[in-house]
């Protein structure tokens, strides 16, 4: 049975009964003829502290930050000048950091489209790299069936979250952090967060071709209706590329002034619109058009938003959810934006969306430490 070392070994910072600073290193010195030669330190989830051993066994160091107001326990071994072996254990509690970096999960836990993006909101800006490895490192999205995936800084206080392709149709996905007391950096602490957790339905996608003037709906692949439709005429192109459901309203009046279009002119309009389902924060909307069904399947007539009959509207507004893919091609349109407008996401390429992770960024895939530890889907 080891000896008590408490009288050979001490502690700096922690012993006295007052909460240590977790922005200082944990050390334990070996007082005496004794010498240190083992350290071991883990907080109350069995996480290890990583340190370093002196060649003497004279002072170990700890070589990560400490977390704030988290509970420690610390076990010492310890040989003595004949070599017997002592042993000391000590528990103590690190001060709760003044400021903390929170962060709250988008969207809401719920059933969502498979192009549903994850967002994570920062209480505060983040702009050293070094520190967004930190934050970005603790923010957790495990799938269930697991997919590759990544985060993507859209700025300092916005990070989006999203798969390679699509998400699986029926997954499960579960987000959360492990920030909490975590040292992001000086005087900087994480604060708890809320998980959330996200499940999917069928994979709906509503692809329009604005060159044939026709909507295609697909689930899971196979083609449930054709829609003929109007879509942006020039000067007003809906735009190119891939969007996804923000929301559905039963009705909105549509203003031509709320895209900037002078009230009088002859572009100028203020319409009851029923039906219609959001794909961009700017109006963008697939809609009931009763007033262009001449023109549907013919003609681009709209000032942006995708036109159709009020029976399909009603439809197309029953069979999707927020988080569906709705899809713009041949138009003349620009390529929808990744962030500024909603969620476009999709319209950047794999390589590029890791080139905005702090973790990933510059680093070829597959190659590094993160890449060979995520689990990958099966074939």
């Amino acid at each position: 049975k080891p000896y008590d070392a408490a009288g050979q070994v001490a502690l700096a910072g922690v012993e006295g009964g007052g909460k240590a600073d977790p922005d200082k290193p944990l050390e334990v010195r070996a007082k005496g003829e004794d010498r240190i030669t083992d350290v071991t330190a883990t907080d109350a989830a069995g996480r290890y502290v990583r340190g370093e051993l002196d060649a003497d066994g004279s002072h170990w160091r700890s070589t990560v930050p400490l977390a704030a107001g988290a509970h420690y326990t610390v076990r010492v071994s310890t040989e003595d000048e004949d070599g017997a072996q002592g042993r000391r254990t000590v528990g103590f509690d690190t001060a709760p950091a003044d400021n903390l970096l929170r962060v709250k999960f988008g969207p809401d836990s719920g059933t969502y489209g498979v192009g549903q993006p994850v967002t994570a909101e920062l209480s505060r800006p983040v702009k050293d790299p070094a520190a967004r490895a930190v934050v970005e490192r603790a923010l957790k999205v495990d799938s269930q069936p697991s997919v590759e995936g990544a985060w993507h800084w859209v700025d300092g206080r916005t990070l989006h979250y999203r798969p390679r392709e699509y998400w699986p149709a029926h997954a499960t996905v579960r987000v959360r952090s492990g920030l909490a007391g975590i040292k992001v950096g000086p005087g900087l602490h994480g604060g708890p967060s809320k998980p959330v957790t996200l499940r999917t339905g069928d994979r709906i996608e509503a692809i329009t071709d604005a060159g044939s003037h026709y909507m295609t709906v697909l689930r899971n692949g196979k083609e449930i209706r054709s829609i003929p439709v109007t879509t942006g005429k020039p000067g007003f192109s809906t735009r190119n590329g891939v969007k996804v459901v923000l929301g559905r309203e039963s009705f909105v009046r549509m203003q031509g002034t709320s895209i900037g279009i002078a009230e009088g002119s002859a572009d100028s309009y203020d319409l009851p619109v029923h039906w219609a389902t959001r794909v961009t924060w700017s109006g963008e909307y697939v809609h009931a058009a009763p007033w262009s069904t001449g023109s549907q399947g013919a003609a681009n007539v709209s000032h942006g938003c995708t036109g159709m009959s009020t029976e399909a509207a009603h439809w197309f507004f029953d069979t999707v959810r927020v988080g569906d893919i709705v899809k713009v091609v041949n138009s003349g349109g620009e390529m929808m934006t990744p962030f500024d407008n909603g969620f476009g996401d999709w319209n950047l390429n794999w390589r590029a969306w890791r080139e905005g992770s702090a973790l990933h960024a510059g680093v070829r895939e597959g190659s590094g430490p993160a890449d060979a530890a995520r689990l990958r889907p099966g074939m």
